[in-house]
């Protein structure tokens, strides 16, 4: 028996978006379904560094794993490297052999992204055509493919970034247009994705029959939206120990500008059939995103899967056993 090893090189020769979103979007409704082992996210803070490792255990569906990950924003001005890397340990749930270890940090960008787009298919209304981009960084990228995958139809996006750089280079990348946040807002569907703590997207500047993907907030204390959106929108979470506590509802429910029965329902209970998503097109939705450690379970699994088909990786004796069946 052996483990399979993949670089980032080997997973970005395998991962496709297509691949991400059915992955993420099976995911969320084995999550509806309860079908489903997801442990609390462990953070482990580090703030001598401004930054923080998280250690997420899943299982499912005949798969199991944990993903140890970090989220260091100051990595690529103080070092050239990325904010986040992550490594995967994809185990079998019956003998706890491990299957593979691969790269994370595609994996994570890649899920991240496709979850915002499967809210998006669920939430967003049926004629949504532009999105709006607060935040232009590597999320940017992966909510794009991802939107153009699971929407499936033309879009045309707005980009809009503290740093004006930033919005430039993603705006030529992708054939948008450069805007302000107030610009950015008035899209029809508008994912957030910053460091932010404090809100900078304005309740004002939102039409009705928008759609949200809060992609930034998944610590303690982050918060990208004004309060009074939140109030005002549908809110759908996907996972409520996660979103409460750290996700994008967490700073007003502690600052009390906020209840907890403000949330509508989880994007896994939409996804199963089991709740509803939008409910007339002048509805503002908010999907609260802080990232599921199964969708990580269910891309590995079809990574190191479309990996073993095109004989991508190396296989390695990793704990001993040898040979054996």
């Amino acid at each position: 028996m052996k483990t399979r090893v993949l670089t980032r090189a080997d997973v970005d020769s395998v991962l496709t978006m297509k691949l991400a979103v059915d992955a993420v979007e099976s995911a969320f409704a084995a999550h509806g379904r309860g079908d489903a082992h997801m442990p609390a996210k462990v953070y482990l803070d580090l703030p001598d560094h401004q930054g923080d490792f998280r250690a997420m255990p899943a299982a499912l569906d005949g798969a199991a794993g944990v993903k140890w990950v970090n989220s260091h924003p100051h990595n690529p001005e103080r070092f050239g490297l990325p904010a986040v890397m992550g490594v995967f340990v994809l185990s079998d749930p019956a003998t706890a052999f491990p299957l593979a270890v691969l790269d994370a940090t595609a994996l994570t960008a890649a899920r991240t992204g496709a979850a915002g787009a499967v809210a998006a298919r669920y939430l967003a209304r049926r004629d949504a055509r532009t999105v709006g981009f607060v935040g232009c960084g590597v999320q940017a990228r992966t909510l794009w493919a991802a939107l153009r995958v699971a929407l499936d139809r033309p879009l045309d996006a707005i980009c809009a970034d503290a740093n004006a750089e930033a919005a430039d280079r993603f705006a030529a990348e992708i054939g948008g247009s450069v805007g302000s946040v107030q610009d950015a807002a008035g899209c029809d569907i508008v994912c957030t994705a910053t460091p932010s703590r404090a809100p900078i997207l304005d309740r004002a500047w939102v039409r009705p029959g928008t759609h949200i993907n809060a992609m930034g907030a998944d610590a303690p204390g982050k918060q990208e939206l004004d309060p009074e959106l939140l109030a005002a929108a549908r809110v759908v979470i996907d996972d409520p120990h996660q979103a409460l506590t750290s996700g994008e509802v967490n700073a007003p429910i502690r600052d009390g500008r906020l209840t907890p029965d403000a949330v509508a329902t989880t994007l896994g209970a939409i996804v199963a059939g089991r709740a509803a998503g939008r409910t007339h097109d002048d509805e503002i939705t908010v999907f609260d995103s802080t990232g599921l450690a199964i969708q990580d379970v269910a891309l590995a699994r079809a990574v190191v899967r479309a990996a073993a088909d095109s004989g991508v990786g190396i296989e390695v004796d990793l704990v001993g056993v040898g040979d054996r069946p």
